[in-house]
C-alpha cells in the first residue's frame, strides 16, 4: 500500500467549474498547498502528476488492428504499442488533445475478450480502446500554472479515472460500476464494464450549486451557506436509521457555528427537503441521463460509486437511490497507510488515485508526492 508522508488541503482560487480562470490565484493557491504538504513531509517536490477535469473533457471508444510483426506470429509488447497507436488514430479538432488511451480488450484472429495477448500466437492483433480527450487550452493554462509553481508535470490525469483508481474494488469494475466523483463545480462519471473504462464524461455541476442555493434560501453568505452544508452532513452520518431518528426534530440549532448573519434555528424540511433535496435530486437526474447516454445502463449490476467532496452532502445517498433505482454507496480512497485520517475522506479521492497512478506506472523514483 502507499506510504503518505504529507498531506495539505486549502481553499481553491482561480478555478472555476475545473478549469483554470485566473493564472495568478490559482499559481498562489497551488503554491500554498504544495508548501504545507512539503513541510509535513520534510521533503521538496520537484514533479508531480497532476488531474484535469471540467465539461471539456470527451470520450470515446475506438478500435485498432494490426499484423503480428514476427513471423512465428508470438504476440510481443511492441506489438500491443503498435495496435495501441493505430487506436489512436482518430481525427480530433486542433483544439482537443488526447490524454489518455486505455486498452478495454483486445482480439487475436477474431477470437474476442482476451485481457492480455502478449505471448500468445496469431496473425491479426485488435484493440478496443476507451480514449479520453480534453481541450488543449485547458491543458495548457493548467501545464503554464505548474511550471509557475515551479515544477514539472510528469503526467496529467482525467480526474474522474484518479478516483477510479483509489475508490473501486476489482469486483465492482469486473461486474460493471458507474463512479461519480462530485466535486464543487462539477461531477466525473466514469463507467466500468467488465473490468475496463468504457465511457467517461463530466456534467458542469457539482455540490457548489447547492451551496448557492442554500445562501439564497436563507439570505447569507456564500462562506456561512459552506459552513452549513458540512455542519449538516457531519451529523448526517449518512445512515438511514439516523436519518428517520433526526427527521422527528424539525428544528436545526446552528448557533455553534457563530455565523454573522446569526441565523441560529432553522427548518430541517425547509433546508433538506425545501433547498438541499432538489438540488441533489437534479444531479443525479443528469447523471442518469449520462448512463442512458453511454448505452451501457443494464450493464452495471455493482451500481453507483459516490466520491468526491459533495458525497458528504447530507442525502446524497437517499437521493442516488431514488433517482436511479441502483445499489449506491459512498466512497473513501483506500489502500494507502502514513497520515489516514485526513484523507480517508471522499474529497482525497482523486489525490489518492493520483498517487497510485504515480505508483502503477513506475514513474521515476522521486515522485511519490503529488498536488491535491
Amino acid at each position: 500500500s502507499l506510504n503518505v508522508l504529507g498531506v495539505s488541503e486549502i481553499k481553491a482560487a482561480g478555478i472555476r467549474k475545473g478549469q483554470i480562470v485566473d493564472i495568478e490565484e490559482a499559481v498562489s493557491a497551488i503554491n500554498s498547498s504544495l508548501e504545507g504538504a512539503e513541510r509535513m513531509a520534510g521533503y521538496s517536490v520537484s514533479r508531480v502528476i497532476t488531474s484535469i477535469g471540467g465539461a471539456h473533457i470527451e470520450s470515446q471508444n475506438s478500435k485498432g488492428v494490426v499484423a503480428v510483426a514476427t513471423p512465428e506470429g508470438e504476440i510481443t509488447k511492441n506489438d500491443i504499442e503498435r495496435v495501441i497507436d493505430a487506436a489512436k488514430a482518430v481525427s480530433l479538432p486542433s483544439s482537443r488533445e488526447i490524454i489518455h488511451v486505455l486498452p478495454r480488450t483486445y482480439a487475436v484472429d477474431g477470437q474476442e475478450g482476451i485481457k492480455d495477448p502478449v505471448g500468445m500466437t496469431g496473425v491479426r492483433l485488435e484493440v478496443d480502446t476507451h480514449i479520453i480527450t480534453a481541450s488543449s487550452t485547458s491543458l495548457r493554462n493548467l501545464e503554464k500554472a505548474l511550471s509557475e509553481v515551479g515544477v514539472n508535470v510528469d503526467g496529467v490525469v482525467f480526474s474522474g479515472y484518479a478516483s477510479n483508481l483509489s475508490v473501486l474494488s476489482d469486483t465492482e469494475k469486473e461486474l460493471g460500476v458507474v463512479l461519480v466523483d462530485v466535486g464543487a463545480g462539477t461531477t466525473d462519471i466514469s463507467i466500468y464494464v467488465e473490468g475496463a473504462v468504457s465511457y467517461s464524461s463530466v456534467l458542469p455541476v457539482g455540490a457548489r450549486h447547492i451551496t448557492n442555493d442554500l445562501a439564497i434560501g436563507l439570505r447569507v453568505s456564500l462562506e456561512s451557506a459552506e459552513k452549513i452544508k458540512l455542519f449538516l452532513g457531519a451529523g448526517s452520518g449518512e445512515s438511514e436509521a439516523a436519518e428517520k431518528t433526526a427527521s422527528r426534530q424539525d428544528e436545526i440549532d446552528l448557533s455553534e457555528l457563530n455565523l454573522p448573519e446569526e441565523v441560529r434555528k432553522v427548518s430541517k424540511k425547509t433546508l433538506i427537503d425545501g433547498i438541499i433535496r432538489p438540488r441533489l435530486n437534479e444531479i443525479f437526474t443528469f447523471v442518469g441521463l449520462e448512463i442512458k447516454k453511454s448505452g451501457y445502463g443494464g450493464q452495471t449490476p455493482a451500481g453507483l460509486v459516490i466520491t468526491g467532496g459533495g458525497a458528504k452532502t447530507i442525502g446524497t445517498q437517499e437521493s442516488a437511490k431514488r433517482m436511479l433505482a441502483m445499489p449506491v454507496r459512498i466512497a473513501v480512497p483506500t489502500g494507502v497507510k502514513g497520515i489516514i485520517d485526513e484523507i480517508e475522506e471522499p474529497s482525497f479521492a482523486t489525490a489518492v488515485g493520483l498517487l497510485r497512478y504515480g505508483s502503477k506506472y513506475e514513474l521515476p523514483k522521486s515522485l511519490k508526492s503529488f498536488i491535491p
